[in-house]
């Protein structure tokens, strides 16, 4: 008849390696999820918007005189838009990368739809995940990261996408240059 031993400690038979080394590592997260502002928010004084108002004026003034009344217009309620969109503040969203894909608050980005992604940690306004997609009208989403999740982050994303050197548009520097 045979009969088995169960022994409680499992050790190594070459008792050369501790057996703690011999355990598979910590499985990979499923899913980082965070909570952030949708936009870097620049507090505007009462001196940017005096000289928003006065710029606007001016243009409205030079579509007049032109006599193109319906451009005047225009410049009017886009600089009304420009004042209204400086003054809101960004609201809080929640953002995840999983297994999945990408998630800005209720919309999911599955890998499918992105070719590649890059952590850039040296943004003046804290570290960010830019991820390239395939879409036209929408060809880079940019998210904020808390720097305690960049390593997971990663280790997340780089099992899914390639990594490549991205950066944002020149068109978005600018803008936030001036506060926007």
């Amino acid at each position: 008849m045979l009969s088995f031993h169960f022994h409680k400690y499992i050790t190594n038979p070459l008792d050369t390696i501790p057996y703690a080394t011999l355990l598979p590592m910590e499985p990979t997260p499923r899913a980082i999820t965070w909570e952030a502002p949708e936009h870097h928010h620049v507090e505007k004084g009462n001196d940017w918007f005096f000289a928003l108002a006065i710029i606007i004026i001016a243009l409205v003034t030079v579509a007049i005189l032109f006599g193109d009344v319906l451009f005047a217009l225009l410049i009017g309620l886009a600089g009304g838009a420009m004042a209204v969109s400086a003054a809101r503040r960004p609201a809080i969203i929640p953002y995840a990368v999983t297994v999945r894909g990408v998630r800005i608050q209720d919309r999911l980005y599955p890998f499918a739809s992105l070719e590649s992604y890059h952590i850039d940690e040296e943004d003046r306004n804290g570290p960010q995940l830019l991820i390239k997609s395939d879409k036209k009208l929408m060809p880079l989403i940019v998210m904020p990261i808390p720097v305690d999740h960049i390593d997971d982050i990663e280790h997340i994303l780089k099992e899914k996408l390639v990594e490549e050197e991205l950066e944002e548009p020149f068109l978005v520097k600018v803008l936030e240059l001036f506060g926007f």
